[in-house]
């Protein structure tokens, strides 16, 4: 049965989309700008701004279904350019520093809003 996830500790939703869905024991996230929850604002205008809030967004999220990031099996991270991977590189580094999950980083022509990078996720979910 699919569970449909929401909480105010990130970004509202901003198109028909949830910010994410369990199923059995997998947890599939949106994607998550580096958006500060609760207003319309990135939470800089660099990448390592925006990763970081992205990543934030993205704990959150996976904590109001009771995971986290130590269950995350996948990232797919989408950058506006991949010339700055390696800046965005350095703060993910932060948030996965042991037993980092299997990941995909591709440049994109755009991204909601403007943002400079995305990140989203899937996890298992330890209910």
């Amino acid at each position: 049965m699919k569970e449909i996830i929401s909480t105010d500790q990130a970004p509202a939703a901003v198109g028909p989309y949830s910010q994410a869905v369990r199923i059995g024991d997998l947890v599939y996230t949106a994607g998550q700008l580096g958006i500060v929850p609760g207003t319309k604002e990135f939470a800089g205008q660099d990448v390592e701004s925006q990763t970081r809030q992205a990543l934030e967004n993205l704990r959150a999220v996976l904590e109001a279904v009771g995971s986290s990031l130590q269950h995350v099996v996948k990232t797919t991270v989408f950058l506006l350019d991949m010339g700055e991977f390696g800046r965005m590189n350095s703060i993910y580094a932060e948030f996965f520093p042991e037993n980092p999950p299997a990941r995909s980083a591709v440049q994109v022509a755009a991204l909601p809003l403007g943002g400079r990078v995305e990140i989203e996720a899937v996890a298992e979910s330890p209910d």
